[in-house]
């Protein structure tokens, strides 16, 4: 397996870490707690896929590819990982500005994590060329919104997806005026 070139980044409580295979226990354990709303493609299906080893396939076949990325989220007191954060290039908006993206077990919610790891992240890609970065949210994800407000996204008045699941919000974070 290659060696991943993603940095590891270090908060106050966080240690945000290359993705490892024993973190697909953790991963799928987050596709199990996805709300209902969340369109079916991004939930388990009817088989339980995907499962802990196809997560672990995918974190094999992910490995040694360059930053940024996905990095998991673990909690420097224990040691124990509670989802990730990174940045993703998927084209929706513009193919050469990175996505924020992040999802924390749903036991840990409400402590701040998101917004400490999504600090770090932001500071990353900022250092590697990417200062303005966009994030898609469901508008019923009222959690993730007030993260990203935190973080100084705004949102854009712009729906990139609408259905039965509800509208995805595009937010923007630009630090320049």
């Amino acid at each position: 397996m290659a060696e991943s070139t993603r940095p590891t980044l270090t908060t106050e409580r966080l240690i945000l870490r290359p993705q490892q295979e024993a973190d697909a226990l953790v991963f799928h354990q987050l596709w199990t707690e996805r709300d209902e709303r969340v369109p079916p493609h991004r939930r388990l299906d009817a088989e339980g896929r995907p499962t802990v080893a196809d997560i672990a396939k995918d974190i094999r076949r992910g490995s040694g590819q360059e930053a940024p990325g996905l990095l998991t989220v673990v909690l420097r007191a224990t040691g124990e990982a509670i989802g990730y954060c990174g940045v993703v290039f998927d084209g929706t908006v513009d193919a050469n500005q990175p996505e924020l993206a992040f999802e924390l077990l749903r036991e840990v919610h409400n402590h701040g994590y998101a917004t400490e790891a999504g600090r770090a992240v932001i500071a990353w890609a900022g250092a590697s060329g990417h200062a303005r970065l966009w994030a898609s949210v469901w508008d019923w994800n009222l959690a993730s919104r007030r993260a990203l407000e935190k973080l100084g996204f705004v949102e854009t008045g712009t729906v990139t997806k609408e259905g039965t699941h509800g509208r995805s919000l595009l937010t923007v974070r630009d630090p320049t005026p």
